[in-house]
């Protein structure tokens, strides 16, 4: 298990190598110029170039990646050219909204995919399960600002029942923290939950039609201990690499919807960065979402041998 845990860490490295390399060179391709932004339209020419000489801007691209490549080696992502702090104080202080509204939609989308996906499987072929289909399909098929959109006019607007934009710390209570993420957690976890349930019934369906499980019904055993005991545990492979999927998703799909509701999330700084041109807190989130994105998919491979002993992590 050791070994292939490191093999795993070695091998998200030269991931992590080319999203920097790709990242840099199309954030200083794109036109705009921080030291502009940041002196305004009234500087003069030789103030903006003595600026850019400052913040190292005016060195040549690749040593100017080398630089701060060589400072993300360290733990040392550079400083924002806007905000007055570090790249990671900027990125730490406006990651809780979005794990927190991740975290919520994900728990929204596995409550209503897995159970809805099981009872889709059973009933194979029937109206239940074609409704699945349906609703599946057109969940997969609303974009999720359209759905953003569509929930705050109902249920903030005209009902009045959720706030619609905003956000406030766990710290101010688990009901106000929670009702400022009700809208955007479904609205994101629409989508994952339709893709959930699809791949819960299409694994269930293969299951249930292994000799094992015919054995163990003809057996006499519960129908409730069949589904959950012998054929949910044995399907769940493939859900378990939709959910870390769909996870990661949600970490970094989240700007749009992190925009309209307002919420002070990393959406909302890589969008306010990308205006004005702060290179390094945006160098600095593609990089650091790389990396929770590749966390993930390592604790997920890492999940499967627990769950199925089946699956040797340490072998070839």
């Amino acid at each position: 298990m050791g070994i292939y845990i490191l093999k795993r860490i070695l091998s998200l490295l030269p991931v992590l190598f080319v999203v920097s390399v790709v990242i840099f060179g199309i954030v200083h391709l794109t036109p705009g110029d921080p030291a502009s932004y940041m002196l305004g339209e009234e500087a003069s020419p030789e103030q903006v170039n003595e600026l850019r000489e400052e913040l190292g801007l005016n060195d040549p691209i690749p040593v100017q990646y080398l630089n701060w490549l060589g400072g993300v080696v360290q733990g040392d992502f550079g400083d924002s050219y806007f905000m007055n702090q570090s790249v990671l104080d900027a990125i730490f202080s406006h990651i809780g909204p979005t794990l927190s509204l991740a975290i919520v939609a994900e728990i929204i989308a596995l409550s209503i995919s897995i159970p809805i996906g099981i009872v889709a499987a059973i009933k194979r072929g029937t109206a239940t399960d074609q409704s699945v289909m349906v609703v599946s399909l057109m969940g997969m098929a609303i974009p999720s600002f359209l759905l953003a959109l569509f929930l705050a006019l109902i249920f903030g607007v005209q009902l009045g029942w959720l706030p619609v934009a905003g956000y406030q710390p766990l710290s101010n209570g688990l009901w106000n923290h929670l009702q400022y993420l009700i809208l955007p957690a479904i609205s994101l976890g629409a989508i994952q939950a339709a893709l959930i349930a699809r791949m819960t019934r299409a694994s269930m369906l293969e299951v249930l039609n292994t000799d094992y499980i015919k054995m163990a019904r003809s057996k006499g055993m519960k129908e409730r201990t069949v589904i959950y005991s012998h054929a949910l545990k044995n399907a769940f492979l493939p859900i378990l690499t939709v959910i870390g999927a769909t996870f990661g998703a949600l970490v970094t799909g989240a700007v749009v919807t992190e925009t309209i509701f307002n919420i002070p999330g990393i959406g909302q700084l890589i969008i306010n960065s990308i205006e004005r041109r702060d290179y390094t807190i945006i160098q600095g989130i593609v990089l650091f979402v790389t990396l929770i994105y590749v966390t993930i998919n390592l604790i997920i491979d890492l999940l499967y041998g627990f769950i199925d002993p089946r699956v040797r992590l340490d072998s070839k």
